[in-house]
């Protein structure tokens, strides 16, 4: 006998990076030994301290317990020190800030708070796949809107307002920009604030980010009255190397942060308290942290020029973010492209596609790998070309 699924779920295909990590293994285990450059999650360490703050908060035989759906008061107040102190925001600790396991979670209960069946959601192609089928899973009609290389893939507002917005409950905007790596202006933030404004529309802004190859961080929340109409979230992922920690948070008005709580509360039982002291710990890295964590990026982003030279890309040295977005010169035909490289050389490389139909004939190579790695690369393809 066979359970007939939920229908919601024929909306949605399985994650690409799901399946495409099932085939990796499948060939590793042929001892092919694929080198993986497709994937945003960083190989290096969280700072020494974070670690043993972990260590030592673990240890204690009275932090295993169920934790508050709010986080503890200690890490909302050490996010609202890391806010005003890198982006200039004001958040109340206890009333515009909840903390996360991971800001992908945040995609989710942000879509089921405001969401209603019918309601509609903009989401940027090319954009991040997640913001489509969250919204697709819970009823949401999605419109997609155009981010296009000529206009520094920034969101044509005047081409949405020539459509219908009526029915427009959510957009989902995030810069600095994944997969382009295009940086935001206070002025972009400014125009997205006003477009909310005016057809009462949630901006939901999503900045993991901002602390990578990126000297400028800035957070929609610095625009006045971006509160009134915008939400962000951020995460550790990224900038503090703690991808697999989970640990995101949400900023936002308070009442915008009470809805979600209805949700999250009903969800999950809160965060393990060693993560949460480990992320108030991590938060304290200085300027100094960052400024070495990018040193070594710059290092692997020269050598992923040479890579991409190699494949005949163009590409826009200015990115920022851990990803380098590049457009393939002999074909359109990306999917192919990389299969073509995965298959003949072990080496994978994500195809633009995925992220919507603009990203169709390019690629993203991540720059979470060793330099050494990036090189072997270069070798590999080398020899079938």
């Amino acid at each position: 006998m066979r359970i007939p699924v939920a229908s919601r779920t024929k909306s949605v295909n399985e994650y690409y990076f799901s399946s495409k990590l099932k085939e990796i293994e499948e060939m590793n285990k042929l001892e092919l030994n694929v080198i993986n450059l497709g994937i945003g999650s960083p190989d290096l360490s969280p700072s020494p301290e974070t670690i043993r703050k972990l260590i030592d908060s673990s240890s204690s035989p009275v932090n295993h317990g169920y934790q508050s759906y709010k986080g503890i008061s200690e890490l909302r107040k050490s996010l609202s020190v890391w806010y005003l102190k890198f982006f200039g925001v004001q958040l109340n600790s206890d009333k515009e800030i909840l903390p996360l396991m991971g800001s992908k979670e945040g995609i989710f209960y942000l879509t089921m708070a405001y969401l209603e069946p019918g309601d509609e959601v903009l989401v940027p192609d090319p954009g991040y796949p997640t913001y489509r089928s969250v919204s697709a899973l819970l009823g949401g009609e999605v419109t997609a809107y155009n981010l296009r290389k000529e206009n520094g893939w920034y969101p044509d507002l005047n081409e949405l307002e020539n459509g219908d917005l009526r029915k427009v409950k959510i957009m989902w905007v995030n810069y600095p920009h994944m997969p382009t790596g295009a940086t935001p202006s206070k002025d972009l933030f400014r125009k997205l604030v006003d477009f909310g404004h005016r057809h009462k529309i949630l901006i939901c802004h999503d900045n993991p980010y901002s602390f990578i190859l990126n000297k400028t961080p800035l957070s929609i929340l610095e625009i006045d009255g971006g509160k009134e109409v915008a939400c962000e979230l951020n995460s550790l992922s990224k900038s503090h190397n703690m991808a697999g920690w989970r640990i995101g948070m949400l900023a936002g008005s308070e009442d915008l942060i009470r809805n979600v709580l209805k949700v999250t509360s009903n969800i999950q039982s809160g965060m393990f308290l060693p993560l949460q002291h480990a992320a108030q710990q991590a938060l304290s890295n200085n300027s100094e942290w960052f400024d070495k964590l990018n040193s070594e990026y710059v290092k692997r982003r020269e050598v992923v020029w040479q890579l991409l030279d190699l494949l005949g890309t163009e590409y826009d040295r200015d990115q920022s973010g851990i990803f380098v977005w590049a457009k393939l010169k002999s074909t359109s035909d990306d999917y192919k492209f990389t299969d073509r490289i995965l298959k003949e050389a072990n080496v994978f490389i994500t195809p633009g596609s995925i992220f919507g139909a603009n990203g169709e004939g390019y690629v993203r190579v991540s720059l979470c790998v060793p330099v050494h790695k990036f090189k072997e690369s270069i070798e590999r393809i080398k020899r079938i070309r």
